[in-house]
């Protein structure tokens, strides 16, 4: 039966669900970089924006009864392939063992401007 969670200090900045659990898996949303003290989008390095990202699917999936080490599968989204390997350096902090199975694509925008988005599909 389909579940739905969302975050209340990490407002969403359109009309979806923050995640959606069924048959013992959860689907995130795409995570853009929103900080949840003020709720603005953090437009600024790529470092920071993966870390806030990364800090509010943790949040996204401990409400949701889960965890990072449950994380099964990720889409990161970037507007610049060039700044992979800043991305890359604190998505590796997150995920220090066993990490995800990982689909990194460059789009031509995102919402509000960030540089990166991030979904995941988890197990309870």
């Amino acid at each position: 039966m389909k579940k739905v969670i969302n975050i209340s200090t990490i407002k969403p900045i359109a009309c979806y669900s923050q995640a959606v659990e069924d048959g013992g898996f959860i689907f995130t949303t795409g995570i853009v970089p929103i900080d949840p003290v003020t709720g603005e989008i953090f437009n600024g390095d790529v470092r920071v924006q993966t870390e806030l990202i990364l800090t509010n699917l943790e949040t996204v999936l401990k409400k949701a009864g889960s965890s990072l080490k449950n994380v099964l599968k990720t889409t990161v989204y970037m507007t610049d392939l060039t700044q992979f390997a800043e991305m890359n350096d604190v998505y590796s902090t997150f995920f220090k063992e066993n990490p995800p199975a990982r689909t990194t694509v460059q789009v031509a925008a995102l919402a509000k401007g960030s540089s990166v988005e991030i979904e995941a599909i988890a197990k309870k």
